[in-house]
């Protein structure tokens, strides 16, 4: 016989009741997400390949040797290549949308100052924060290519469009934005290293460029920037294709707590600690301003050594590549030659052997949007951001358009409960 829903708190609820009760919270928790006012204005990234939103396209669309222009790249989220040498989703990207901002536009990809009203993103994959003449000039063969003076070259141009004429109309605007200014200074690093430039004279680079992050954080604060978020270098021990080309019988050389080259993550500690260094110099400076230190290394330590906890069960190992031990080989890397690509992008740490997977970038932004990995907090240093506290707060990041509200939800069941308790 089957059962109804009559009588004072008795039987079930109705199956019409039950969807009326998930629409209706579904409903209320997309409004909370949607009518919350932006945290900041804009944002502004400056960087390479992990913050590239698709500027990539627009310098090398023609080049047809470069995997990263076309699938597999970008099918988790976007199905598509978006020129993000991902599957899907950056750090950038999950920033942007916690602020409460549409996916930071590609600069190249605009042309009215109306393109960029969320603001702009500078970053281009390759690009390296030093110029190709220092390393000339120290011997290091080195073409031309993409670096942090051109970014900045791109950002004095985007005021102009922004402030025809009088470049003081803009100082409110940059005042009250979000600048991105890295992941960068990987690539001076990465190409020496993969042409085999002895490992002792890359670390002599490592002031250099960390001064040159520094003269450019100098710069866009003299240009009116109040907030800026600068990130640090990720574990290079754990790139799968670094473990493949330096591969080691000696135990002591890897970590035993990650399995990421010992020796390697050291190097990264190192450029982490004079990056450190240089901002506490630069924040006695402009003791008005806010420099907030990412710290990308301990966020994505935290997903190497516990995968499980961001649902993934090959932190070491890519998603796309040649397979082997760490999904990489030196016949075949991701979108070339006869690669392969995982069933499940969402189990893996790496996406292609060198770029993180949506989902570690997505268990590293959660550590830095929490305040764990930024500082100061990047949740106290923008107070005006309910987003953010409830990030905080909330046990998971769920989805790219909103915190999931769980008190609000319990209070919506709550109601229909009491409803219902009446008919």
């Amino acid at each position: 016989m089957a059962s109804s829903a009559s009588g004072r708190g008795g039987g079930f609820l109705l199956p019409a009741a039950v969807a009326a009760l998930v629409v209706l919270a579904v409903a209320v928790v997309q409004a909370r997400g949607s009518s919350a006012a932006p945290c900041v204005p804009r944002v502004f990234s400056f960087g390479d390949s992990l913050a590239d939103t698709g500027n990539f396209p627009f310098l090398y669309g023609n080049d047809s040797r470069e995997p990263a222009l076309r699938p597999p790249y970008g099918e988790t989220f976007f199905r598509r290549a978006t020129g993000r040498f991902s599957d899907g989703r950056l750090i950038v990207d999950f920033i942007a949308d916690t602020m409460g901002l549409p996916f930071v536009r590609p600069y190249l990809s605009g042309r009215t100052a109306e393109d960029f009203a969320s603001g702009a993103n500078f970053a281009v994959g390759g690009a390296m924060a030093l110029g190709p003449d220092f390393f000339r000039g120290r011997g290091v063969p080195m073409g031309d290519r993409m670096h942090l003076g051109i970014e900045m070259k791109w950002f004095h141009d985007l005021l102009d469009l922004l402030c025809p004429g009088n470049r003081t109309d803009c100082m409110g605007m940059i005042n009250q934005s979000l600048f991105l200014v890295g992941e960068i200074g990987g690539n001076d690093y990465n190409i020496p290293l993969l042409s085999r430039v002895p490992f002792e004279k890359i670390r002599t680079f490592t002031p250099s460029v960390v001064n040159k992050i520094s003269s450019t954080i100098n710069e866009l604060i003299g240009l009116g920037a109040k907030t800026l978020l600068v990130p640090g270098n990720l574990p290079i021990g754990c790139v799968p294709n670094y473990l493949m080309i330096f591969k080691s019988d000696k135990k002591e050389d890897y970590e035993p707590e990650t399995g990421c080259l010992r020796w390697m993550n050291e190097f990264s500690e190192y450029h982490n600690r004079l990056l450190v260094d240089e901002l506490e110099k630069l924040r006695k400076l402009h003791s008005g301003v806010s420099i907030i230190y990412a710290d990308y290394y301990g966020a994505a330590i935290e997903v190497y050594r516990s995968p499980k906890q961001f649902g993934i069960e090959h932190p070491l190992a890519a998603c796309c590549g040649g397979g082997g031990s760490y999904g990489v080989s030196v016949t075949a890397r991701c979108g070339y030659g006869e690669y392969k690509v995982c069933d499940e992008p969402q189990k893996y740490g790496s996406w292609d052997g060198f770029h993180p997977s949506e989902a570690a970038y997505k268990g590293i932004a959660i550590g830095l949007l929490r305040g764990t990995y930024t500082q100061p907090s990047i949740a106290t240093t923008i107070s005006s951001c309910p987003q953010l506290i409830e990030l905080g707060s909330s046990i998971e990041y769920k989805n790219c358009s909103t915190v999931l509200h769980i008190k609000v939800v319990a209070q919506v069941i709550g109601w229909f409960l009491f409803f219902l308790h009446f008919l």
